[in-house]
């Protein structure tokens, strides 16, 4: 163990960077956006919650613009897209704006497994990091306890009698834990004779995958939390009927469980700009972005709000706008695309061990997957604006490559080195998103609510992944007539597919067309008001890589935790 934690600190590591700011008192972070000290309970001196009764007093104030960060496709040679809107928060600061950021909380999942940390990198991170993307305030383990609380229940309900007459072949609600391991997928429960309940089959989701995390990054207050906890569907009766998690008399539990977890939580960026750092969904199997709450926070107390909705715009950007603006109410002012050269370069087909070499015919090709992400969000009536995170390496050449390739579509495309030089480096982003926040708004969803649920899901895979048809399972077809039957037409689609490319095949890079989407299962998610259609392989618990990133991260003798990215 000494042996271990006596390892030097690289001093160009995220850890050591951001252990080089003194952060400011969270009372000082908070009293830029106006914020009471009666109204922040802190968790120590760099971190603070908001109360519910001041979130509560927001409500009547005027709104400030909201600009949404996402990005091409996600590849390993990596986009930056936290990074980017973190360096997009601080540059709008020093303009001159009053600017926060928003950005959903780590999952441990990725932390030690193959992405690492989800705190930005280099001069543009959020701190404190490592509390950020270990424990942090604790509501990712309250999310996983309230979860799995309504799991004990169902299995106690039927253990003692089962008075609401749960078929165990048709219990839908899943347990759940915030780390990687394949290995709990599919599991049986209840095996060692009668004192232990029945033998069924189960299994774990990770946490961000929990109906209850997308329940309370949608919920608007404590009542409504409590309502759409209530009307989660948890399973099914012999007799077919839909039985909701209100029946199991378990509800007051679980919101005592999340009380403290659903206030947002307040920290800041290496420059000392507000961050609200709330919620954590997946955005390839949920809808991935952050809390409702800390949205409409920081709008009421900023001019300018930038969050960030998870992986390519494709899954992310479109599920922050059909389904959390539609339930929100809410409406961005513009959207920002994040690419690298790099990025580009392998959707344009060269390999991760040859992106050091030049090559501008690969980015050019390469840049038909940026811009369809471009065509795409105009189609929501957004005005867009492309980030290019600058890495040491891109040359002019294939810089220009980029720019000439979007020049037919009437977007800018702006060089960004906020990761080496902070709020600096994106101060030309910044001068644009703060012209196209003025530009009046036409924002628009992509389909109606009375749209049948089929058709929505054909719409988005069309429209946006541009499939040429949808392949439903005779099973998917199946439920989602069954979901409409019993009143829930209306709800949005959630899309569960491979972040990789526009297709079910995380290997078809770039801009592939004319393809055929499989989805073989849907899900209701009844409490956060929308229909879950999972297509391909995706899985609901990833697992780990074959070097987890766990294996680099270790403890110095001073207590500093080092290895976190």
């Amino acid at each position: 163990m000494h042996q271990r934690t006596a390892r030097p600190l690289d001093p160009a590591s995220d850890a050591a960077i951001a252990a080089s700011v003194t952060p400011l008192p969270i009372g000082e972070v908070a009293a830029k956006l106006a914020i009471p000290a009666e109204a922040l309970y802190r968790y120590g001196p760099h971190k603070g919650k908001l109360s519910l009764d001041f979130i509560a007093d927001l409500e009547d104030r005027p709104r400030g613009r909201l600009v949404l960060v996402t990005a091409i496709n996600p590849t390993p040679a990596g986009e930056g897209k936290t990074t980017t809107t973190i360096g997009l928060g601080d540059a709008l600061s020093r303009a001159g704006m009053k600017a926060a950021v928003c950005l959903r909380e780590p999952s441990l999942g990725p932390v030690f497994g193959a992405k690492g940390g989800a705190t930005g990198g280099g001069r543009a991170q959020i701190i404190p990091m490592q509390d950020i993307n270990l424990h942090f305030t604790g509501d990712i383990h309250a999310i996983t306890a309230a979860h799995n609380l309504l799991s004990a229940l169902i299995d106690n309900h039927i253990h003692w009698g089962n008075a609401l007459d749960l078929d165990a072949r048709r219990i839908a609600w899943r347990r759940v834990m915030d780390l990687n391991d394949r290995a709990l997928r599919q599991v049986t429960i209840g095996l060692g004779g009668p004192a232990n309940g029945f033998p069924r089959e189960d299994g774990f989701d990770i946490t961000v995958a929990s109906e209850v995390m997308a329940i309370l990054c949608l919920a608007d207050g404590l009542e409504d939390l409590e309502a759409r906890l209530s009307r989660m569907v948890i399973g099914q009766t012999r007799g077919r009927r839909m039985v909701r998690a209100a029946e199991l008399e378990g509800i007051g539990a679980m919101v005592a469980l999340l009380r403290d977890a659903f206030q947002p939580n307040l920290v800041q960026t290496m420059e000392g700009t507000p961050a609200f750092v709330h919620g954590g969904p997946f955005a390839n199997i949920a809808h991935g972005c952050n809390s409702v709450m800390a949205t409409r926070s920081a709008l009421a107390l900023a001019d300018v709000v930038v969050t960030e909705a998870g992986f390519g715009a494709d899954l992310g950007a479109e599920k922050f706008l059909d389904i959390k603006c539609r339930q929100a109410g809410l409406a961005p002012s513009a959207a920002v695309v994040v690419a690298t050269v790099r990025a580009l370069k392998m959707h344009g087909g060269v390999p991760l061990k040859g992106l050091g070499a030049p090559d501008v015919a690969a980015v050019t090709r390469g840049c038909e997957n940026l811009k369809r992400h471009v065509e795409n969000l105009t189609k929501f009536g957004l005005p867009v604006a492309v980030a290019l995170n600058h890495f040491t390496g891109d040359t002019p050449e294939e810089v220009a490559a980029v720019a000439e390739a979007l020049a037919g579509l009437g977007v800018g495309v702006h060089v960004c080195r906020h990761w080496a030089n902070g709020s600096s480096g994106a101060e030309d982003l910044a001068r644009a998103v703060m012209e196209l926040v003025e530009r009046p708004s036409t924002f628009r969803f992509l389909y109606p609510e009375d749209m049948p649920l089929a058709q929505k899901i054909e719409t988005v895979a069309r429209q946006i992944y541009r499939a040429e048809r949808v392949d439903f399972s005779s099973a998917a077809t199946a439920r989602l007539k069954e979901f409409e039957a019993a009143g829930f037409g209306a709800l949005p689609v959630c899309m569960a597919k491979t972040q990789y490319s526009f297709t079910a095949d995380p290997a078809a890079r770039n801009a592939p067309t004319g393809h055929v989407l499989p989805v073989r299962e849907v899900r209701l998610s009844a409490g956060a008001g929308f229909v879950v259609a999972l297509a391909g392989d995706i899985m609901t618990m990833p697992g780990l890589p074959s070097v987890p990133a766990a294996r680099d991260i270790f403890v110095m003798p001073d207590g500093f935790i080092a290895g976190l990215s």
